[in-house]
This record gives C-alpha cells, structure tokens and sequence, in this order.
C-alpha cells in the first residue's frame, strides 16, 4: 500500500513502528536510513491532511484565514424593514 492510499491513522501507526524500529539502533546503517526516509515522506502527508482537515473544519465553522470568527450583522426585529 503507498503512502497516499493510507488512511491517516494507518500512516500514524506506521510512524509509530518506524520510531520503535529506529528508536532500538540495531538496524544497518541503510535500513535506518530507508526507514527514516518513509517515515519523513508518511510525516509530510500527515501533516498535509491535518492541515486541510483544519482548513475544511475553519471553513465550515465560518473563520477567516487570520483564525478569527466571520460575522454578520445580527438584525434585532426593531431593524427589520417592513
């Protein structure tokens, strides 16, 4: 399975692995180095997906690009034109 075809949470679980086989430092120099090498590429496509789910759940809840909210007016019935 490639990288883009995982869902995020397999991606994640894969980092998870490839930091546990890395973090016991008895792998060759090149396994290290290939290992290290998916887990920056699973790391930029996570990361990418968070960063469009952020933008997706911002545009949904109606904030700008600065994070603040966007408003409207609110119009009381006093100010409604008849």
């Amino acid at each position: 399975m490639t990288e883009k075809a995982q869902t995020f949470e397999a991606s994640i679980q894969r980092l998870s692995e490839i930091v546990t086989s890395l973090e016991k430092g008895d792998l060759p120099l090149e396994e290290s180095l290939a290992l290290f090498e998916e887990g920056v590429k699973l790391s930029r496509a996570s990361q990418e997906r968070l960063d469009a789910a952020q933008k997706r759940v911002e545009e949904l809840l109606g904030f700008d690009r600065d994070g603040k909210p966007r408003t409207t007016p609110f119009e009381t019935r006093g100010e409604r034109e008849e």
